[in-house]
């Protein structure tokens, strides 16, 4: 009797279309192991899109794949999107990785720029290996990506690596589909990759191992030019008390803090407090700064962070920075490679003219840095990510947003913190930390970035969102490009509209809901500058409900400066006799003189701001009457009252939609002429001011209907009004919205332009 015969399983061929982050993070070496385990036939390649397969074998194989496609990707990748059509079988009997191509217009994305591995760093360490203390060891699972793409498809030749040819060692690594370097762009060695050297201030190269070198200067306290992954930092030896201040000298960085280097989490964790979200976020790939609740006794020097009970702690994140705390085994303060107020430094001609001042020596090579990224900056708020400044390790990830746009938006962002934001579909690609649009170098690196991010993206925006005020570089910079191309349209966003609508996008809601916008300042459309608001709102629109009562801001921007001028602004205001206090003495004569310009007829710009109502506050109770950082006077309030637990608030009356915040004014004088102390009066002004703000928002939202507040706006990184805020609003029944994706400062209004520019240009 013969035996019966085995069918074959049907063959099927399907082109399968990835889309996301899928270039540069070992995606194809991955889709090639996976074929080869499932018995595919067929090839990958990198396009203009990011990854297309072409894969047949057996239906089930096929499905198989796909799952794996989109439930278990390499660690780096996003996948955004996994789409298959069926197509003929063509008799493939082995399956192949393609060479790459680009013919159409470019979607793929880029991978940010990620912290090494913990393989990369065994093989560094490790004598018998021949990368052994290599400073530019990578592979596909880590390493340098947005900062040295120069174009797409992602390969080689389109990164700053284009000149460093592979070795023979090398090249097999590289196309070898087992090695854990196969189509890794970066990949290199002592033999074929960038050197490492360390330059005197004058750029003549100094003799010896340039790390242990360079680790012997920063313990004997000089200070040392470092170039990372985005620009350069200057180093110091942060428990060496004349090393750092002298570095604050050269840098004319007065007071705001520095950033410490830690060799490790338990170094880290002598320095400030480092709970399990903390731990978390300093051992990610992203390698951000944390900032930490600064431990007594802490082996830094004074003016690492004067004046501040936090202190911005991150881990090692490049091979230069291991080799360097390896041989130190010592804390460094790793701060941006620039003067104040100037963008980081990451060209190294730059670098030498601009950091030669300050720089005793530079360790750096060259690998050419494309784009400058600054170190991103986080803090961990109930066991969630609250973003400060979203930079190197997210750029330029995107955030799918709750809104589609029907043609590219560019949101140009505001004057301070700067970022810009480009929407391709429900696809925001929130910048890199731009800075301060305040001189010509930033602004040059603020249209540079724009361009570059567009050519990656292959994005060529239709509408320009921008703010209203009319001064902002960034506002100008959109009017000036849309009178050079005709056809550009333009949507001006309220600055506190952006800020709410940022919260909303990045929580994937549209709105409407009550918001809470409290800032420095933001140019309203009555022209008065806004910053402490209660607003009904969504993408399409807003409509103002109550707000802190508007003050005078005498001096203009020397107002934001010099705190007392608000102290003044505000008993002016409320009617309050200044005699007696502290304040007024410490100012004098300039009090009286401003005092007379309050009393005149003289035209004042005139604020709500919330921002500038702790600054009027701290210098009342005697905190600081001068700020050399934006914000200096409220974070020094906040350090003020943290002396003291939860108590009441000072009571805070309303007329219809205002908010009688010089309620609070006169409290705090009342309490300074009896005797209470700083800290209590601290306590009682914040528990009252959040107190304000919550009842006026659940008195908009019994008004309205709704159910929801979202909380936005750079007052909003003090954690005691933060908190204060969303307890209320949760015992009163109401949903409560706050960012963790994107910073609540101007940092994030680029994507709340961009949201509110699709919303309301979006086609039916």
């Amino acid at each position: 009797m013969s035996e019966p015969s085995v069918r074959a399983e049907p063959q099927v061929r399907a082109r399968i279309r990835v889309s996301g982050i899928v270039q540069g993070v070992g995606f194809r070496p991955f889709v090639h192991g996976l074929a080869g385990e499932l018995g595919l036939a067929g090839f990958v390649s990198n396009d203009e899109s990011g990854v297309v397969i072409e894969a047949e074998g057996s239906a089930h194989a096929l499905d198989a794949l796909l799952t794996a496609l989109r439930a278990r990707p390499p660690a780096l990748a996003l996948v955004t999107d996994v789409a298959a059509t069926g197509m003929p079988v063509r008799g493939d009997t082995a399956f192949a990785i393609a060479p790459s191509s680009a013919r159409g217009p470019r979607a793929t994305l880029i991978s940010p720029d990620t912290a090494t591995c913990a393989d990369c760093l065994a093989e560094m360490r490790d004598p018998s290996d021949r990368r052994y203390r290599h400073p530019f060891i990578t592979c596909t699972n880590c390493g340098p990506r947005f900062t040295i793409v120069t174009g797409v498809p992602y390969d080689r030749v389109a990164t700053t690596m284009a000149g460093f040819p592979m070795c023979t060692a090398c090249a097999g690594e590289y196309h070898d589909p087992a090695d854990r370097r196969f189509h890794a762009q970066p990949v290199c060695c002592p033999d074929c990759g960038p050197t490492l050297r360390l330059l005197d201030a004058d750029g003549h190269h100094l003799l010896g191992d340039p790390i242990t070198t360079a680790a012997r200067m920063l313990a004997d306290g000089g200070v040392l030019a470092v170039k990372g992954l985005g620009g350069y930092h200057l180093a110091a030896l942060a428990g060496h008390e004349q090393a750092v201040a002298e570095l604050r000298a050269r840098k004319h960085r007065e007071d705001k803090p520095f950033a410490v280097l830690a060799p490790g989490l338990d170094a880290a964790a002598k320095l400030g407090q480092v709970g399990p979200g903390e731990a978390a976020e300093l051992t990610s790939r992203r390698a951000p700064i944390v900032l930490l609740r600064r431990r007594l006794g802490a082996p830094l020097a004074a003016a690492v962070a004067p004046g501040n009970d936090h202190v911005g702690v991150m881990l090692p994140y490049t091979p230069v920075h291991h080799l360097l705390l390896d041989e130190l085994a010592a804390p460094i303060v790793l701060t941006s490679g620039n003067l104040s107020d100037e963008p980081i430094a990451h060209l190294d001609d730059d670098a030498l003219t601009r950091l030669g001042g300050i720089a005793d020596a530079f360790l750096t090579h060259d690998r050419p840095i494309r784009t400058r990224a600054d170190d991103s900056v986080l803090r961990v708020v109930a066991g969630r990510t609250y973003p400060i400044r979203r930079s190197r390790g997210y750029t330029p990830e995107p955030l799918r947003i709750g809104v589609t746009a029907a043609e590219p938006v560019l949101g140009c962002g505001a004057e301070l913190k700067n970022t810009f934001c480009i929407l391709r579909g429900a696809e925001a690609f929130p910048s890199h930390h731009v800075g301060d649009l305040e001189n010509a170098e930033t602004l040059r690196a603020y249209t540079d970035g724009i361009e570059h991010l567009g050519r990656l993206l292959d994005v060529t925006p239709a509408v320009l969102a921008h703010d209203l005020h009319p001064e902002y570089l960034s506002t100008k910079y959109a009017l000036d490009r849309a009178a050079a191309e005709p056809g550009l349209r333009l949507v001006g966003v309220q600055h506190h509209h952006a800020h709410l609508a940022a919260c909303l996008a990045e929580n994937g809601e549209t709105g409407p809901a009550i918001g809470i916008a409290c800032d420095g300042l933001g140019y309203g459309p009555d022209g008065v500058l806004w910053g402490g608001e209660v607003l009904k709102v969504s993408l399409t629109g807003f409509r103002r409900l109550a707000h802190l009562e508007p003050v005078p801001l005498p001096g203009g921007v020397t107002a934001i400066r010099q705190p007392w001028r608000m102290a003044a602004a505000w008993l002016h205001a409320t009617g309050t006799d200044p005699a007696g206090l502290a304040v007024a003495a410490r100012n004098a004569p300039l009090w009286t003189q401003v005092e007379k310009l309050l009393a005149s007829n003289v035209e004042v710009p005139v604020t709500t701001s919330a921002g500038r109502l702790f600054d009027a506050v701290a210098a009342l109770v005697g905190i600081r009457d001068r700020v050399n950082y934006e914000g200096q006077a409220a974070v020094e309030l906040e350090q003020c009252a943290s002396a003291v637990g939860e108590c009441d608030g000072y009571p805070v009356g309303f007329d219809g939609g205002l908010i009688r915040a010089g309620d609070l004014v006169r409290a705090v004088v009342a309490d300074l002429r009896s005797g209470t102390a700083a800290p209590l009066i601290a306590a009682r002004f914040h528990a009252g001011l959040h107190d304000a703000l919550a009842a006026a928002a659940v008195r908009a939202a019994a008004g309205t209907g709704l159910d929801v507040v979202a909380l936005s706006g750079g007052v909003f990184q003090n954690l005691r009004l933060l908190h204060g805020v969303s307890r209320r609003l949760t015992a009163a029944g109401l949903r409560v919205l706050v960012h963790s994706r994107m910073p609540c400062n101007d940092g994030g209004i680029s994507l709340g332009q961009v949201a509110v520019a699709a919303a309301t240009t979006a086609r039916t």
